[in-house]
C-alpha cells in the first residue's frame, strides 16, 4: 500500500516546527545536509515526548526569571481546575502533534501540509459548537473555498499512503478539539493563563503523560534496542541526534509562544486560516528542495485557498474596524502586547485580580 514508511523532506522542516511541537527536528534528525547523520529516526513519539520536556524546562527558566525580576509570585492552579481545565487541552494536544509526527513516517511533506490544513474545518465547526464565532455566509464561504483547495490538492496525487492520510485527518479532527479548548483556555481571564509561558508550563506534563502509553507501546521496545540512541556506538552520531532534537525543542518552544499569544489575542480560526499561508510557503520549499510532485490542479487548488485566505483576512480587518480590540484584552494600556507578556497571571484577592504590570515600571 504505497511505499511504505518514508520520510519526506528535511530542510523545509527545519523552517517549520509546526504545532506545538514537534514535527521541527523530526526530518532535521536525517537531513542530507549532515554529514553521517542517520538516514532515518523512525522514533516520532520519543521526539515529541523530548521536545514537550525541553518546551516544560524553557516555560519553567522563563517564569523563574520574570517572578525574580518582578517579585510577583506566577499562577499555579489547583488540582481541581488543572485536570478539568487543562487536561483536555493537554490530551487533545498531545494527540494532534503525536499523530501529526507519525503520520511522516508514510507520507510527504506536501500531502501532510495540506491534509493537515483540513483542520480549519473541523476548528470553524467547534468554534460554532461552543459559541466562540458567529455562524455568517462569509464566513462559510471561506471555509468552502480552503475546503475546495484542499480537495484539489490531494485529488489523484501520486503519492498518496492511506495509513499517513488516516493519521493526518484524524490529527486534524482533534485539532479542532485542540484549538478550541486552548482560546477557551488563554481568553478565561479567572483562570490567569493568559500568558503563554504559563499556559504552557501547565500543558506540557500533562502531554507528556498522555503520549507515554503510546509510546511505550509503539516504540519503546524498538527504541531501547536502536543503536541510535540507546545502544549508540558512534557517540558523535549521538550528539548530532540529540542535537537536531534538541534544536527542534527550541524551535517548538518559540512557535507555541506565538501560537498561544496570537490565540488569547484573537481566534483559534485566524491562527489557522493564517497558518495556512505558511503552509503554502512549506509546499513551495517540499517542490524546490525535496522534489515532491505538484501537479497544474494542485496548484489550482493552492490559488482557491489563497482567496479563501484573502476573503477572511479582509473581513476581520473589516470586523475590527467596528468592534475595536478583543474583549479578553480590553481594557489594557497603552502597550498591550508587552503588558500581556508580562503580566502576572497569580490574581491578588478582589481589586488586584485584572492589574498588569510593566517590568521597567517595577525597577
Amino acid at each position: 500500500m504505497g511505499q511504505g514508511p518514508s520520510y519526506a523532506a528535511e530542510p523545509s522542516s527545519l523552517l517549520r516546527p509546526v504545532e506545538v511541537g514537534s514535527r521541527g527536528s523530526w526530518q532535521a534528525v536525517k537531513a542530507p545536509s549532515c554529514s553521517g547523520c542517520p538516514q532515518s529516526f523512525h522514533f516520532p513519539l520519543f521526539m515529541t515526548m523530548l521536545h514537550l520536556a525541553v518546551i516544560f524546562l524553557f516555560s519553567a527558566l522563563s517564569r523563574a526569571l520574570v517572578q525574580c525580576s518582578s517579585h510577583r509570585a506566577r499562577v499555579v492552579l489547583s488540582w481541581t481546575d488543572y485536570l478539568r481545565r487543562v487536561a483536555p487541552t493537554a490530551l487533545a494536544t498531545a494527540l494532534d502533534v503525536g499523530l501529526s509526527n507519525w503520520s511522516f513516517l508514510y507520507i510527504t511533506v506536501s500531502l501532510y501540509t495540506m491534509t493537515k490544513s483540513s483542520a480549519v474545518l473541523f476548528i470553524l465547526i467547534f468554534s460554532l459548537i461552543f459559541k466562540l464565532e458567529e455562524l455568517r455566509a462569509a464566513l462559510v464561504l471561506v471555509v468552502l473555498l480552503i475546503a475546495g483547495g484542499l480537495f484539489m490538492f490531494t485529488y489523484k496525487s501520486t503519492q498518496f499512503n492511506v495509513e499517513g492520510f488516516a493519521l493526518v485527518l484524524g490529527a486534524s479532527f482533534i485539532g479542532g478539539i485542540r484549538w478550541t479548548l486552548t482560546q477557551m483556555l488563554l481568553q478565561k481571564a479567572e483562570l490567569g493563563l493568559q500568558n503563554p509561558i504559563d499556559t504552557m508550563f501547565h500543558l506540557q506534563p500533562l502531554m507528556f503523560l498522555g503520549l507515554f502509553p503510546l509510546f511505550a507501546v509503539f516504540e519503546g521496545l524498538h527504541l531501547s534496542t536502536s543503536e541510535k540512541i540507546f545502544r549508540f556506538q558512534d557517540t558523535g552520531l549521538l550528539l548530532r541526534v540529540l542535537g537536531s532534537l534538541f534544536l527542534g525543542g527550541i524551535l517548538a518552544f518559540g512557535l507555541g509562544f506565538s501560537e498561544f499569544l496570537l490565540v488569547s489575542r484573537t481566534s483559534s480560526l485566524t491562527l489557522s486560516i493564517a497558518g495556512i499561508f505558511k503552509e503554502v510557503c512549506t509546499l513551495l520549499l517540499a517542490a524546490h528542495l525535496l522534489g515532491d510532485q505538484i501537479s497544474l490542479l494542485n496548484w489550482l487548488g493552492f490559488a482557491l485557498c489563497l482567496s479563501g485566505i484573502s476573503l477572511h483576512v479582509a473581513l476581520k480587518a473589516l470586523h475590527a474596524r467596528g468592534d475595536g480590540a478583543p474583549k479578553s484584552l480590553k481594557g489594557l494600556g497603552s502597550n498591550p502586547d508587552l503588558e500581556l507578556l508580562l503580566r502576572t497571571s497569580q490574581p491578588d484577592e478582589e481589586d488586584n485580580e485584572e492589574e498588569y504590570f510593566v517590568a521597567q515600571g517595577q525597577q
